[in-house]
């Protein structure tokens, strides 16, 4: 069957501005690593376009007043209320053309949710992913929430959608989109909210009213690491997902979980990372895949092409091509194979024990709701 990859060349020309942390430029160099393993011509491959969302799709979340704010902005106009919608905060610069930019982000990862609509067995928009922005504003350096977006596609084609989220920082704006409803079951593992942007995210956000026990939260302490990270994909996100039984998967595959990140502390490895893609695929459900954070430029590259190749059933060797690490060098990006040491530091008993702590509370609490939605006893 077909899958679809959405080329996010076309961002290339916006910037967030040299000290921001978000850089646009490793959309580039991970199409050129997948272009370099033959990721990108198979036969079973489509390729599409960016295109911008409509307004008509934007408003399925964002406010009409919120996006108007985003439009005037963009053209350098003075916005009297904009700091209150989180516009031209060091987070969230007003950089020139940042509406193009973020409705050409929702526009591809819509088009990628209307491939699985359509027929796509599996979808991959790396340059989505983008799960803080809100209704009405912009947060952590996210201005339109594509994810929430592409879900609500998916939604309104009659799907049941599980939302999985591993980016180091809670997926806060997907989770209120759906917070209230129980056909999206929305699941984010990142650091504890209390050591790390946005500070929520906490086992207690289980959902609300017809919505209750379709939203599961798992903060991590600092230093999960893989073994945090393998027991909660054993314990709570494959047996969650088994239990609300989707007709669609959403993965939002933020890597600044990956050790050295800037932003983060979780020390997952990129065998980690793989493994946790690897068991996304083992599920069997179309599958649209989001990229997200990450703000060490080989770790993105490396893993989102690992992503790619497990969607596309291909296991890729450790080395790197000699000439993209020459290209990737000439952005000071520095990379040796492509997964790295297999060796990571080992999870402590404070973790293991908090996270064990975790599991509990939403066995208590989110498991029981969606055992009975599904009539499991």
């Amino acid at each position: 069957m077909k899958k679809t990859f959405v080329d996010p060349r076309a961002l290339l020309r916006f910037d967030f501005g040299d000290a921001h942390p978000f850089k646009v430029y490793r959309l580039g160099l991970l199409v050129d690593l997948c272009g370099h393993y033959g990721l990108m011509e198979r036969a079973d491959v489509d390729v599409i376009p960016l295109r911008e969302a409509r307004e008509e799709e934007a408003i399925w979340f964002h406010s009409r007043g919120y996006l108007e704010a985003l439009r005037l902005a963009s053209t350098g106009m003075w916005v009297p209320n904009q700091f209150a919608h989180g516009l031209g905060t060091a987070d969230n610069p007003v950089f020139p053309d940042v509406f193009e930019w973020a409705m050409l982000v929702a526009g591809g990862s819509i088009d990628a949710a209307d491939a699985l609509v359509r027929g796509s067995a599996r979808a991959f928009s790396p340059a989505g992913g983008l799960h803080h922005a809100m209704p009405t504003r912009a947060s952590g350096f996210c201005h339109v929430n594509d994810g929430a977006l592409a879900i609500e596609r998916l939604r309104r084609a009659g799907k049941r959608v599980v939302y999985v989220d591993i980016d180091a920082h809670h997926g806060d704006g997907v989770q209120q989109a759906f917070y209230n409803t129980r056909d999206v079951l929305t699941i984010s593992v990142h650091q504890t909210g209390y050591t790390i942007f946005p500070g929520t995210g906490f086992e207690d956000e289980i959902g609300l009213e017809d919505g209750r026990g379709f939203s599961i939260n798992v903060p991590l302490l600092p230093g999960a690491g893989d073994r945090a990270y393998d027991q909660t994909l054993d314990e709570v996100v494959i047996p969650a997902i088994e239990l609300f039984q989707p007709d669609a998967l959403v993965t939002q595959l933020g890597t600044d979980a990956l050790i050295g990140d800037l932003l983060a502390n979780l020390r997952m490895s990129l065998h980690g990372f793989e493994r946790a893609v690897e068991r996304f695929r083992g599920l069997g459900v179309p599958w649209l895949a989001l990229g997200g954070g990450g703000y060490d430029v080989g770790n993105v590259v490396r893993a989102w092409t690992l992503a790619w190749a497990t969607m596309l059933d291909e296991k890729l060797p450790d080395e790197i091509p000699s000439f993209f690490l020459t290209q990737a060098a000439a952005h000071g990006v520095t990379v040796s194979q492509l997964r790295g040491p297999r060796e990571v530091p080992p999870t402590s008993d404070r973790v293991l024990e908090a996270l064990d702590d975790t599991i509990r509370k939403l066995r208590d609490t989110a498991f029981p709701l969606l055992a009975e939605s599904r009539g499991v006893s």
